[in-house]
């Protein structure tokens, strides 16, 4: 595995989940503003604490937010990923009320689409590196 990754443990295992999060605003709206980002960073930090699990880095675009995430073998992605994406649009919609002019039939902040890839045996630096550099421009 070249980089030594932290093996958590339960009662009855241990393990080392990592999971690569990209949630992309409905219609792709460009809503993010640092104020915003900052406030979405908090809020899936608390998701992430409520599941026991751990939001590693996280990093934005104007339309879209990537997340890496530790997070124990008795969650399901599924689980983690709606709740992180009902908590955000929620919380974010309630507190930045004038969201709700870019999404005026739904009112949700994000796309029914998105991504989530298991980091596998990849060394985490390489996959923080690739997440840090994803609002750089080329």
């Amino acid at each position: 595995m070249g980089e030594m990754q932290e093996i958590r443990t339960g009662r009855h295992c241990a393990f080392a989940m990592h999971v690569h999060l990209v949630f992309v605003t409905k219609f792709r709206h460009k809503v993010f503003t640092d104020t915003r980002l900052r406030r979405m960073e908090e809020i899936m930090r608390s998701v992430c604490t409520d599941f026991e699990c751990e939001l590693v880095e996280f990093n934005d675009e104007d339309n879209h937010i990537h997340l890496l995430g530790k997070f124990p073998s008795k969650v399901a992605v599924t689980k983690l990923f709606d709740s992180l994406k009902g908590v955000s649009s929620r919380r974010l919609c309630q507190e930045f009320p004038d969201l709700v002019r870019h999404y005026w039939r739904a009112n949700k902040l994000w796309s029914a689409s998105y991504f989530v890839g298991t980091v596998g045996g990849a060394p985490l630096s390489v996959v923080k590196e690739y997440i840090e550099q994803q609002n750089r421009p080329v």
